[in-house]
C-alpha cells in the first residue's frame, strides 16, 4: 500500500456494517472504523490483510492505559507475545518495564504498548514493508483510540512504520519529532540493549538513560500544563 493511500488520523468515517471493513491490503481501513480496542481485537485476530495471519497463534493488540499520556509503540509480536496475545511480555518486554518504572512510570498505568505489525513473523523476522503497510491502518487506530500526547518508538522499523522517517535509529535517538501533531521520541529497542549490557558513559544503556529521563520530563510538563497534581 504506498503512502498515498494511508488515511491521516483526522479523517474520519464511520461504517454502519463492520463486515465491510476492507481485508485486502490493498485497501486502506479508513479512520474512524473502531470505536474501542475490543473491536480492534475481534478484527485482527480473524485478519489475513497479509501472509502472517496464516502462521499467528494470536494477534497482539496492546496494553496498560488505554487513555494514557504516553504510547510505546514497538516492531512486532515474538514467540512470548504470540503465544500470549500480549506485547512486550519476553525478556524485552521485561526490561522495557524496568526502564519505564527506573523514572516511575507504571507500564500499566502510565502508558499503552503497542506494535507496528499485530502478528509474529516467523523467526522473529523483521516484518516487511508490505506487511507493515496492511499492519498500519491498526496502529493509526490505536493512537487515535488511546490519543497519547507522547509517542516512543522503539527501534529503526517502529520509527520508519509511523513516520516513514528513514534516518538510522542512532542518529535520532533521543531527539523529539512531531508526528501528527503528537511528540514522538526515537528510542532504541530493548532486545538491542539486552545484546549491549555495557552501562559505561556512551554505551547505549547509558544513552537510553537520558532519554528516559527527558521523556519523564516532557511528561511532567505536559501533565502541568493539563492541570494534573506531580508525581512524586
Amino acid at each position: 500500500m504506498s503512502s498515498d493511500n494511508q488515511l491521516t488520523l483526522f479523517q474520519y468515517s464511520n461504517p454502519q456494517d463492520k463486515e465491510l471493513i476492507p481485508t485486502s491490503a490493498k485497501i486502506p481501513i479508513p479512520s474512524g472504523t473502531y470505536a474501542n480496542m475490543t473491536e480492534i481485537t475481534e478484527h485482527c485476530n480473524s485478519c489475513h490483510r497479509c501472509s502472517l495471519g496464516s502462521t499467528r497463534k494470536h494477534a497482539v493488540i496492546g496494553r496498560g492505559n488505554q487513555k494514557a499520556l504516553i504510547a510505546v509503540v514497538g516492531e512486532a509480536p515474538g514467540q512470548n507475545e504470540d503465544e500470549t496475545g500480549l506485547p512486550f511480555v519476553g525478556r524485552a518486554g521485561q526490561l522495557l518495564d524496568k526502564i519505564l518504572a527506573a523514572v516511575r512510570l507504571d507500564s500499566e498505568k502510565d502508558v499503552y504498548i503497542c506494535n507496528i505489525a499485530k502478528c509474529r513473523p516467523p523467526n522473529n523476522r523483521t516484518p516487511t514493508t508490505e506487511e507493515i503497510a496492511a499492519c498500519k491502518p491498526y496502529i493509526l487506530e490505536q493512537i487515535r483510540l488511546v490519543d497519547p500526547k507522547i509517542i516512543l518508538l522503539t527501534g529503526a522499523t517502529a520509527v520508519k512504520g509511523l513516520t516513514a522517517e528513514k534516518r538510522g535509529i542512532t542518529k535520532i535517538r533521543g531527539t523529539w519529532m512531531e508526528w501528527e501533531g503528537r511528540l514522538c521520541m526515537p528510542i532504541f529497542h530493548p532486545s538491542y540493549l539486552l545484546r549491549n549490557p555495557s552501562r559505561e558513559k556512551g554505551s547505549p544503556k547509558w544513552l537510553m538513560w537520558q532519554d528516559i529521563r527527558a521523556v519523564r520530563a516532557k511528561y511532567d510538563e505536559i501533565r502541568e500544563k493539563m492541570g494534573f497534581k506531580s508525581q512524586n
